[in-house]
């Protein structure tokens, strides 16, 4: 998508496009992510912030791996020596 120039108006507020939002799935009252990147500001949402973590943490964890059922055995063993 092409860079499209915006206005910093009263209070730092910049107003985004209505088809960055639209290709962004944004509404009106939805939160937003902002990330101060290599002296730009990157805006995303809170969904593709967890999308990018999930795929941080499978780059180290086996396909087969699954996480939250490691972690709760590991609870349920420490309750159990309790």
């Amino acid at each position: 998508m092409p860079a499209i120039m915006t206005v910093v108006g009263d209070g730092g507020r910049v107003v985004v496009p209505a088809q960055y939002r639209k290709a962004l799935g944004l509404k009106t009252g939805d939160h937003v992510m902002l990330a101060l990147e290599e002296g730009e500001v990157r805006l995303f949402t809170p969904a593709r912030a967890a999308e990018r973590a999930r795929a941080l943490v499978r780059r180290y964890v086996p396909k087969n791996k699954n996480l939250t059922d490691e972690l709760l055995a590991e609870r349920h063993e420490e309750a159990g020596r309790g």
